[in-house]
């Protein structure tokens, strides 16, 4: 897997959060039952997505912070 850069993860970041909330606000009960079960697990997985992201982020802040240390 290639590295990514802290600009293209905090934008990956912020169009998966984006797309979360629009899942988010959807009227689930409207839906059929198989909608339903895709929305739940969509959000579930922009859920990890997001986590993870934010997990690579930390790892290159503290990567950039110990680099300046030296």
């Amino acid at each position: 897997m290639r590295d990514f850069t802290l600009e293209e993860l905090s934008e990956a970041h912020r169009a998966l959060t984006s797309a979360l909330h629009k899942c988010e606000k959807i009227n689930a009960a409207k839906l059929g039952k198989s909608q339903q079960t895709l929305l739940v697990r969509r959000i579930a997985a922009l859920k990890v997505a997001l986590t993870l992201i934010e997990k690579e982020q930390s790892k290159k802040d503290d990567c950039v912070l110990s680099q300046d240390e030296v």
